[in-house]
C-alpha cells in the first residue's frame, strides 16, 4: 500500500510536544480519509478552531518527557524534543513553569508527513518532513523508499541518536534495513542514548527514581516498568505482569513470534536487576 502525501502546518503553542510526537494541521481534512485503520481523533477543541491531529513517528521512540507524569532522563529526553523543533523550523520556543506546556512559539511551520494508517489511539503514524514534497501534490499517494526515508525527521532522530528504533508491523523490510544500519552507526559513535544505554546490559531497579532520573533504556521497557510500578507490586512480579499482557513481538534474527515477557529477565544477585535479550533494532512488535 502506498503512502498519503499530506500537506500541513505543526503546531505546538498550547501543547506539549515530546521527541517523537507534535501537532499537525492539513491544509486539506479530507485527505485523513485517504488512511486505513482506525478513525482519525482530533484534539478536544471547540468545533470553529481548526482540527489538529497528533502524529505518532514511525519506527522511532525517544525518551519521556512527560509518560502519566512521570519522565525518563531529561537531559536526553529535552535533546530529542529540541532536535525535532528545530527540525521543524519552530523558533522562539517558550515554556510554562513547569515545561508541561509551550506558552509562546513561531509555530504553524510548512512540512508534510507520509501516512498509510491511523492507530489505536487515533493518531496517524507518520514520517515526518518540514518544507514542501519534490513536485508532488497534496493528497496524491506515492510509495516511499529508503532515500526519501532518510530525509525524514524521523531518520534524522535515529541519526543523532536521540532516539531508539522501534518497529511495528508494516514496516516495509528496506526501511527498517536502512534504519536499523544507521543504529549501527550511532551506537558505534555512542551517540546520544547510545552513551548510556542499559537496556540489554541491564540495570538495577530501586523504585520510580531509577528509570526516571538514572537509567537510559528502551521508551517501552520503560513505560511498562512505570506502569507495573505505580500499581506497587515487588519488581519479582514484573514477568508474570508482562505476561499477562501478551505483547507479540518478533525477534527478526531467527524469526522468532514470542511475547515481550520472554524478552525480560529480572534477576541478579539482588534480585532487582532488569534488561532485556535482544537489542531493539532486532524486534518488531505487533499492534
Amino acid at each position: 500500500m502506498p503512502f498519503v502525501v499530506i500537506k500541513g502546518t505543526f503546531h505546538v503553542v498550547g501543547y506539549s510536544p515530546d521527541g517523537d510526537s507534535v501537532r499537525f494541521r492539513a491544509e486539506n481534512d479530507a485527505n485523513w480519509a485517504k488512511l486505513s485503520g482506525l478513525p482519525l481523533i482530533p484534539d478536544d477543541n471547540p468545533e470553529d478552531e481548526p482540527f489538529y491531529a497528533q502524529l505518532r513517528f514511525e519506527a522511532v521512540d525517544t525518551l519521556e518527557t512527560h509518560y502519566v507524569g512521570e519522565h525518563q532522563p531529561l537531559g536526553l529526553a529535552t535533546a530529542a524534543q529540541e532536535s525535532l523543533l528545530l527540525g521543524l523550523g519552530i523558533t522562539g520556543v517558550e515554556w510554562d513553569e513547569s515545561r508541561s506546556e509551550v506558552t509562546r512559539a513561531n509555530d504553524g511551520t510548512e512540512g508534510y508527513i507520509l501516512s498509510r494508517s491511523v492507530e489505536e489511539y487515533g493518531r496517524p503514524i507518520a514520517f515526518v518532513y518540514a518544507g514542501a514534497p519534490d513536485g508532488v501534490p497534496d493528497g496524491a499517494e506515492m510509495f516511499l523508499d529508503a532515500d526519501l526515508m532518510r530525509r525524514s525527521l524521523n531518520y534524522r532522530l535515529i541519526e543523532e541518536g536521540l532516539a531508539y528504533p522501534t518497529y511495528y508491523e508494516g514496516l516495509f523490510h528496506d526501511l527498517r534495513v536502512a534504519l536499523t544500519e544507521e543504529v549501527a552507526r550511532a551506537r558505534a559513535k555512542t551517540l546520544g542514548v547510545w552513551a548510556e544505554d542499559r537496556t540489554t546490559e541491564g540495570f538495577e531497579v530501586e523504585g520510580l527514581r531509577s528509570v526516571t532520573k538514572e537509567h537510559v533504556v528502551l521508551p517501552k521497557l520503560f513505560r511498562r516498568l512505570v506502569e507495573y510500578l505505580r500499581e506497587g507490586g515487588p519488581l519479582s512480579g514484573f514477568k508474570v505482569w508482562l505476561e499477562a499482557r501478551e505483547e507479540q513481538v518478533t525477534v527478526v534474527s531467527t524469526a522468532h513470534f514470542t511475547h515481550l515477557d520472554d524478552l525480560v529477565e529480572v534477576g541478579g544477585e539482588a534480585g532487582n536487576s532488569v534488561r532485556m535479550t535482544e537489542p531493539p533494532e532486532n524486534l518488531v512488535f505487533r499492534g
